[in-house]
């Protein structure tokens, strides 16, 4: 990423601030314009030195996820929405006095939603489909190919192919609560949040597991780069960086450990859809963007107490919004 070679150890004059009507739930980019889904209900679409509201739901948003042409949000008004780019929303799917607390977007277009122990599937094309597990959805995520989902929950994964209507989900199992899940980019391996203040993941291709431990909270974010080569994680007062180049993943290594704070966690990581850099927000509201392959670290906000709560890159990498627990938020554009 060429603008961080010669680039000054503060960004933050060059980022320009706004401010959602409610906590940020959600950052991203639909096509050049920046947006922030907010807690209650709204999103904030930012193009130029132009931001208008646009209303989603009539509850507060549990769950949004942005694949940089649209923008699906959950919400507990039983409501699942799209935003384009153009401002234009659309209802996909209404389930009456459910929440919807889990979203995912496939590379072909369709969507996964969960509401309580249901997994849902809707496709571009063709007849909707659904999959019950044994406990609450915690984490909904499309393999690579868009052909598989995985549901996490308790007690593992399963790993669900929705358009085989005879095939039964694969499980990979392991004791205790699963919440967020990731699959790699090349599709080797699939990573959970734990309950507990841990990781765990599993090779796709035989079931071998792997434990990633250490941390002092929970992992709340984390994320592949876009090579697949680390993934990154919040849960410390640093970016937690698992490596995953090799056959067996992080086993039998250790972590490394980026932009350190003295006072603060890291509550929210992005990574750069291209290059190996990430941004990284902290719960006192400081926001560093991040080299991997030499650690230089650059400030994008200075901590105010108002913990980072969402992230997102722009899909060339040429921008990057940030948004906090009281609403602030701010765009760098390079």
């Amino acid at each position: 990423m060429s603008s961080l070679t010669n680039a000054p150890s503060s960004l933050t004059s060059k980022v320009r601030t706004f401010n959602s009507e409610s906590g940020v739930a959600a950052a991203c980019f639909l096509k050049g314009t920046a947006v922030l889904v907010g807690e209650l209900g709204a999103a904030l679409m930012v193009t130029g030195d132009e931001a208008k509201a646009v209303a989603l739901h009539d509850g507060a948003v549990l769950a949004a996820q942005g694949d940089g042409k649209r923008l699906v949000s959950g919400s507990d008004d039983g409501r699942v929405v799209e935003l384009l780019a153009d401002g234009t929303v659309k209802e996909l799917a209404a389930h009456k006095g459910r929440w919807i607390d889990r979203v995912a977007l496939g590379p072909d277009g369709s969507v996964a939603y969960s509401a309580g122990k249901t997994a849902h599937f809707k496709p571009v094309k063709g007849e909707a489909r659904s999959l019950e597990v044994a406990s609450s959805v915690g984490g909904l995520a499309f393999a690579p190919k868009g052909t598989r989902i995985a549901v996490a929950h308790y007690g593992g994964v399963s790993f669900w192919f929705p358009n085989a209507t005879d095939a039964k989900p694969d499980l990979f199992g392991w004791k205790g609560s699963h919440l967020g899940v990731a699959v790699s980019p090349d599709g080797r391996f699939m990573v959970t949040t734990m309950q507990e203040a841990a990781l765990h993941g599993w090779r796709i291709s035989d079931g071998g597991h792997m434990r990633m431990t250490g941390y002092p909270t929970r992992v709340k974010s984390f994320e592949f780069t876009a090579d697949g080569k680390w993934l990154a994680t919040s849960g410390s007062s640093e970016v937690v960086m698992w490596p995953f180049a090799a056959k067996d993943g992080p086993m039998g290594k250790q972590p490394s450990m980026l932009a350190p704070s003295p006072d603060a966690r890291v509550s929210v990581v992005a990574t750069h859809p291209k290059d190996p850099v990430l941004v990284a927000g902290y719960d006192n509201g400081m926001v560093m963007m991040v080299r991997i392959t030499d650690a230089a670290e650059i400030l994008l906000r200075s901590p105010d107490g108002s913990a980072v709560t969402a992230a997102g890159w722009r899909s060339d990498g040429g921008a990057v919004v940030f948004g906090t627990a009281s609403g602030s938020a701010g765009l760098l554009e390079f």
